[in-house]
């Protein structure tokens, strides 16, 4: 049997990434399930990060060195993938201002990751195969890392089509399920109630929808933010598309905290990351919660057994 092979990048040096990484490596079941590549500053796995050199990272540009380490890990991590010598990856957090400092001018890694990896569309899907409602929920964010004046004018059928799109082409590689039911959120308080609180639905939503169901793509909606994430989470829709990110993302974290992964869609090769960011209040302490960490981890083995991936070139 295929023992797979999985990178894992360390993040930003200062955060909590190298601490989570090695409390999960300390599992031994998880530990023995691949062969896990870690891409990043070794050091940091052998000490928490409170006990690296002070010289590394705490000069006056230590956070733009340390977003240049974490972008670089990135970076090699995803040619090991692309060139068919790791099954998935597993990404740590960064600390976007530093990410910026030190060169890399993406708004995270879901952006980095499609452009190295060429892929024509992405999408960053929020999974979590348990809630506290009890089921499965997985969130796809349409709009990611734009301020909320930016969303309406982001927010177009086109872009709905492709995201419910990727959602539904990543349900069946990824997840094996051969009929998704995805829901689209409504973007108005009630789905706007027939206008009278935007027309986003009717502008945006319904045509997205009407493409879609001409594609194939079984989707409902405009179905309203306040219901939607408990129906998915019960087992009516096997995704849902969020319009905007804090609108996904506060009720999957609310539902999932801990036990949410963070997957991007249309990559050619499986990538998960935790639900939580550098936390570099409490790196080094040894109080960093590794759940999420884990959880990434078992996500990224389970997909990568599932990923029908074209072989290497010679």
């Amino acid at each position: 049997m295929h023992r797979p092979r999985i990178a894992i990048t360390l993040g930003d040096p200062r955060g909590i990434g190298p601490e989570v990484t090695r409390a999960a490596l300390a599992d031994p079941e998880l530990a023995d399930a691949a062969e896990w590549v870690l891409v990043g500053p070794r050091a940091l796995l052998r000490a928490g990060t409170a006990d690296v050199p002070a010289g590394a990272w705490a000069a006056e540009d230590g956070a733009a060195a340390a977003g240049r380490v974490a972008g670089e890990a990135i970076r090699r991590a995803t040619e090991m993938a692309l060139a068919g010598q790791v099954d998935a990856l597993v990404t740590a957090p960064i600390e976007k201002n530093a990410f910026r400092a030190g060169g890399w001018h993406y708004p995270g890694h879901t952006e980095m990751l499609g452009e190295l990896a060429g892929a024509a569309d992405v999408g960053m899907m929020m999974a979590a195969e348990r809630t506290a409602v009890g089921g499965p929920l997985r969130v796809v964010l349409a709009t990611t890392h734009l301020a909320l004046r930016d969303v309406p004018a982001a927010l177009t059928p086109e872009l709905l089509v492709r995201q419910a799109a990727l959602t539904d082409a990543g349900l069946r590689r990824l997840w094996g399920i051969a009929s998704p039911r995805i829901a689209l959120c409504a973007v108005n308080p009630h789905a706007s109630d027939g206008g009278l609180f935007g027309d986003e639905e009717a502008r945006v939503v319904e045509p997205a929808l009407r493409r879609l169901a001409r594609a194939g793509v079984n989707a409902s909606g405009p179905v309203p933010a306040d219901t939607v994430f408990t129906r998915a989470a019960r087992g009516e829709f096997d995704a849902v598309v969020a319009p905007y990110h804090d609108v996904g993302m506060a009720a999957f974290k609310t539902a999932a905290f801990g036990a949410g992964v963070n997957v991007t869609l249309g990559l050619p090769f499986p990538r998960t990351s935790p639900d939580h960011g550098t936390a570099l209040d409490i790196a080094g302490r040894g109080i960093a919660d590794p759940s999420s960490m884990r959880e990434a981890m078992r996500l990224a083995l389970r997909l990568a057994e599932r990923f029908d991936r074209p072989a290497a070139a010679d």
